[in-house]
């Protein structure tokens, strides 16, 4: 007689145990808190903020913490309570400011800033190499800071989307800026930016043919001004003026054009970028010399050294000089006339690329596999990453993704 509760079950069971069980293995999401510091800016009467309110409540919600310093968007008009209502902490001490793991500002920053920070802080900010030295980096560097610099962070798309938003708000401004300094109140011709019956229209000379460019020039068509547009990249005078619908004249720089329009030219934009880290200089101090008196310079690519000989850098405060009776206007900065709109433009995207950075699970393991992010990056673990800034300031240069590499 078998034993009650014995069966080929039971022993199936026994034998089945002893074999080896596929187990789910826990998968690390990379999600990690960051702690970010806001501080108020100091440099050249920068009004914009770095984040909004709103992108301060978004990064609170998944989890990281924000801290700003008092005032920081004041002149934005982003008061301490906006923030502190989204779940900032409102900090009041500066060297408190620069002491969170992550630093996000606008302008680079000052020699004493930099000092106040701790040895491997990531700091994202703007260059402005043309009114950057050795001495910068070398603090850079001496303090192991990750630094990622606005003018160098691409997109999947390999666009700079932070270059382009403030030249489309820069492109935006600079037309009313020219046509207050045309005015006999502003020290110019007398002139209007446009035209009316009866009276030839103004002359604009785009120097550039990119994205401060197009929106220069459609402000300018739109009054009725009579605009050529200079650039040695035929494909993007192409672009441009399809753009613009053939309404503006197109030319390579390197021509006879360039002299003969800024003879007539009532107000010339300089909207170069550098190229390899070295402003392109287009147009000559005797250039200048020979324009009309009471014409306008407006060099937007001052903060990498301008394009325009006689160019020297201004600020908000005393915007304009005039050379050879020509006035020049070289605020680096430009953008943060129209603080509270560049801020939201600014903010929008560093509020994306931080909750990546997060979710990645830091700033190195988003240098190690994002390589548009990484192009960002111009120092790193003490270490000059950017070719053309270490060549133009003499530095020693690293390749970044050897330094990634070595991780492993």
């Amino acid at each position: 007689m078998t034993e009650k509760g014995t069966s080929g079950f039971a022993e199936l069971a026994k034998e089945s145990s002893l074999y080896p069980e596929e187990k789910l293995l826990k998968v690390n999401s990379g999600n990690k808190s960051l702690q970010i510091s806001v501080p108020k800016e100091v440099s050249l009467q920068e009004n914009r903020v770095s984040l909004t309110p709103a992108a301060v409540g978004i990064l609170v919600a998944n989890g990281h913490q924000i801290q700003v310093e008092a005032g920081a968007g004041t002149h934005a008009y982003f008061p301490d309570t906006e923030y502190s209502e989204n779940g900032a902490q409102i900090i009041y001490s500066k060297k408190e400011a620069f002491e969170a793991d992550i630093i996000v500002k606008v302008e680079p920053a000052t020699m004493e800033e930099l000092a106040m920070m701790k040895p491997g802080t990531t700091v994202f900010s703007a260059i402005q190499t043309g009114n950057a030295n050795t001495e910068y980096f070398e603090a850079l560097n001496k303090k192991k800071i990750t630094a990622l610099g606005y003018e160098l962070l691409e997109d999947k798309a390999k666009g700079l989307p932070i270059v382009n938003a403030m030249s489309e708000l820069a492109g935006s401004l600079v037309i009313p800026i020219a046509a207050e300094y045309l005015s006999s109140i502003g020290g110019g011709r007398g002139i209007i930016l446009g035209g009316i019956t009866g009276v030839p229209p103004t002359r604009v000379v785009i120097l550039g043919a990119g994205t401060v460019a197009e929106y220069a020039a459609r402000a300018a068509i739109g009054l009725g001004a009579e605009v050529r547009i200079f650039d040695n990249e035929i494909y993007k005078l192409r672009r441009i003026k399809h753009k613009l619908g053939n309404q503006a004249f197109t030319s390579a720089i390197d021509t006879l054009a360039l002299s003969q329009s800024l003879l007539s030219a009532d107000v010339v934009i300089g909207a170069l970028r550098a190229e390899k880290g070295k402003a392109r200089c287009v147009v000559t101090e005797e250039m200048v010399s020979t324009m009309k008196p009471g014409a306008v310079i407006l060099d937007v690519s001052i903060d990498q050294g301008g394009c325009i000989e006689t160019s020297e850098i201004t600020s908000h405060d005393l915007p304009t000089f005039t050379k050879y009776d020509v006035i020049h206007y070289c605020v680096p900065n430009i953008a943060s006339r129209a603080a509270r709109t560049a801020t939201s433009a600014l903010s929008n995207i560093l509020t994306s690329v931080l909750l990546k950075m997060a979710d990645n699970g830091g700033i190195n393991e988003m240098i190690y596999h994002y390589s548009w992010f990484s192009k960002g990056i111009y120092g790193y673990k003490g270490c000059t990453t950017n070719l053309e800034i270490a060549k133009k300031f003499n530095l020693p240069f690293k390749d970044l993704s050897l330094l990634t590499a070595a991780r492993f």
